[in-house]
């Protein structure tokens, strides 16, 4: 009766101990996948089930905005800041930069990242931008990305021939991972190599062919494209199976999201019309992005939220789930009151600024809410009835509510006026040609 008594203490004070654990970070950003591509906002024109399950039993959101390409997205993801603070070109991020996994593992988060890297800095990169392990592509060198390709671990560059497929081997990297830090608040940070091409088989293709070298030309061949979803959406299911065996799913926010528009080679249909591919673009095929939230328990179930959400809100969101204090100087806000379903008004608009090489001469920009969007030419649009931005709003005829919103994204963009770094190159943003 002693040993039975002292058994139950024991477990009770493990599960008061695991009620107040910090909960575990995974966020996963799939490539290439815009809003369009996903069951649950409407899409039609792939399998993507573990998700559609995600957002019944989480939270979707309906306005959620990346950069219209894959480094832009990851820096400001990282970092908390727009690009124009701190961008300073393709393929790299600033060695000096602060990032999530800094902040986190200075709370005592295990951190990892799996997926594709694209931020330069060779094998101790990840490790300096506070990640304790990874298994990456596209770290020091380009190998082939999808069936007997290769990859980076921890310090260490690892070719396979046997057929593996590279989205499996990180997935796997991932689980591991998991599986050994379970007893310690962990960050696990997936920017997945699906769903971007070369378009081709999986292994769940009919035409899988486990001895392929991989695509002969650099985009592939579109029709695959809905296989990739679809395996994409299966290893999804595989991180969240093995959150559950471990017993560590209820304790856990997961959140996924995409990292700009679909390619351009790619049409589906969402809610019965047509949405072309537009990666690259500044309307919303280009940077609207999918973005749903797990956490049972804590997340309300099946929650569809209006909120507006930038790439800059997931370092503070994070930060402030994890304890670690929120750096001054960013543009991001936490949304972890709207995660736990407290409320209020999450922003009242988000702020834009692309230029794929950093040239600020080039670059773009614009700030919008969820209906209206102002460029820094002062074109104005009504997105929910123009969404591909056909026809400027004429100035002369906006209504009253229209021209109180014009008047606040204005002081938006005016707020960014002198923002960008002198060493990055402060000339301001030239007129944009439409």
């Amino acid at each position: 009766m002693r040993r039975i008594v002292l058994t139950t203490l024991v477990s009770g004070l493990l599960a008061l101990a695991s009620l107040g654990a910090p909960p575990n970070i995974v966020l996963i950003m799939a490539d290439d996948l815009g809003y369009e591509t996903i069951g649950a906002n409407g899409g039609t024109s792939y399998e993507t089930p573990v998700l559609d399950k995600m957002a019944a039993e989480g939270m979707r959101f309906e306005h959620c905005y990346s950069q219209p390409i894959c480094t832009p997205s990851r820096v400001k993801l990282m970092t908390g800041m727009s690009n124009i603070r701190n961008y300073i070109k393709f393929g790299l991020l600033d060695p000096q930069a602060t990032t999530f996994a800094h902040l986190l593992k200075k709370q005592g988060y295990a951190t990892c990242v799996v997926g594709k890297w694209q931020l330069l800095g060779g094998f101790d990169g990840p490790h300096k931008f506070g990640f304790d392990e990874y298994a990456l592509w596209q770290l020091t060198r380009r190998p082939g990305r999808y069936p007997n390709g290769g990859v980076e671990v921890n310090g260490k560059e690892v070719d396979y021939r046997n057929g593996e497929y590279i989205p499996d081997v990180v997935s796997d990297y991932a689980c591991d991972f998991i599986e050994r830090k379970k007893g310690q608040p962990f960050l696990l940070y997936y920017p997945m190599i699906l769903t971007h091409c070369p378009f081709e088989p999986t292994p769940d293709s009919d035409d899988w062919n486990p001895k392929s070298p991989g695509s002969k030309t650099y985009k592939g061949d579109a029709r695959y494209f809905g296989d990739m979803v679809t395996y994409m959406d299966k290893i999804v299911g595989k991180l969240l199976a093995k959150l559950d065996d471990a017993g560590v799913r209820n304790n856990t926010l997961v959140i996924f999201t995409g990292d700009n528009g679909t390619d351009t080679p790619v049409v589906s249909v969402m809610n019965g019309r047509k949405v072309a591919g537009a990666k690259g673009k500044m309307h919303d095929g280009g940077n609207r992005v999918p973005c749903i939230a797990s956490w049972p328990g804590t997340v309300p179930a099946g929650k569809v939220s209006a909120e507006i959400f930038d790439f800059s809100d997931f370092l503070p969101t994070m930060c402030e789930l994890g304890g670690a204090p929120v750096p001054e100087g960013i543009d991001g806000k936490s949304l972890l009151p709207v995660l736990k379903g407290s409320g209020g008004t999450h922003r009242d608009w988000i702020y834009m600024w692309y230029s794929r090489q950093g040239n600020n001469k080039a670059a773009r920009q614009f700030a919008r809410n969820q209906r209206y969007k102002l460029y820094g030419d002062g074109t104005f649009f009504d997105i929910r009835n123009d969404v591909l931005e056909k026809k400027a709003l004429d100035p002369a005829g906006l209504d009253g509510s229209q021209a109180q919103v014009r008047e606040m994204l204005q002081k938006a963009l005016d707020r960014y006026r002198d923002a960008r770094p002198p060493h990055l190159g402060a000339e301001k943003p030239k007129k944009e040609k439409r």
